[in-house]
């Protein structure tokens, strides 16, 4: 069965190129540099962290962030894809994707 549509819940043609709606949540494209000013890259929502990019800690310092930006437990927030690259995706597990837009809203806005 399909639930009518939220007023609140944005069309997949309201979504950023950064953000795509999936059956757990919601995955976000990231591009992800340090200490880079923050933006939108390549359809790519830019983030920039302090951590290096060795032993897996930029990736584990991404998940924080995100976690803390969108109010949820790391373990919602899942790299799915460039875990060895500054391009990367990640699902956010039961975060819906008008609210991942909001609280991304801060770092997306600074083109």
């Amino acid at each position: 069965m399909v639930e009518p549509a939220d007023s609140r819940t944005p069309s997949a043609s309201d979504l950023p190129a950064w953000v795509k709606v999936i059956a757990l949540g919601v995955e976000i494209a990231l591009h992800v540099q340090p200490g880079a000013s923050v933006g939108v890259h390549a359809q790519r929502l830019k983030v920039a962290l302090q951590a290096p990019p060795v032993e897996g800690r930029a990736n584990e310092a991404l998940v924080r962030f995100l976690a803390a930006m969108l109010g949820v437990a790391p373990r919602q927030v899942v790299l799915v894809g460039g875990e060895r690259s500054r391009d990367k995706r990640v699902e956010l597990h039961g975060v819906e994707a008008a609210a991942a837009m909001r609280a991304l809203a801060p770092i997306g806005s600074h083109e």
